[in-house]
C-alpha cells in the first residue's frame, strides 16, 4: 500500500503485475504465498549468481567502445564516473589506492 493503493476495478501498474509475477514464478519456491527465511535468503543471495562477475561485465559493456572485449586506458578514463560508483572498485576506493599492476 505504500507504493502502490489499488482503486476498486482500477488496473494495475505493469511494474505491480511484473512483480507478481516474479514472486510466483522465481520466489515463492515452495508456493505457500509468503516468503520464509530460506527463499528469503535465496533471492538476497543467490547461490548461481556472481555479483562480481556480473558488474564487471557492466562495466565493461558499457565503457568498451569499439566492443573488443578489452578496455583501453582511454575508454576507463572517458567513463569513469561509472568506474568510481562501481562496486567491483568498491566505489572507487580501488582507483585512489597505488597499484603495481596498473
Amino acid at each position: 500500500a505504500d507504493m502502490f493503493a489499488n482503486e476498486e476495478g482500477g488496473p494495475e501498474p505493469d511494474w505491480v503485475i511484473t512483480e507478481r509475477e516474479q514472486f510466483s514464478d522465481f520466489r515463492d519456491l515452495n508456493k505457500d504465498g509468503k516468503m520464509d527465511k530460506e527463499e528469503i535468503r535465496h533471492w538476497i543471495l543467490p547461490q548461481d549468481y556472481d555479483h562480481a562477475l556480473a558488474e564487471a561485465r557492466h562495466l565493461i559493456y558499457e565503457s568498451d567502445v569499439d566492443k573488443d572485449q578489452k578496455l583501453t586506458k582511454e575508454e576507463v578514463l572517458d567513463n569513469w564516473n561509472m568506474f568510481v560508483g562501481s562496486q567491483a572498485t568498491n566505489y572507487g576506493e580501488d582507483l585512489t589506492r597505488n597499484h603495481d599492476e596498473l
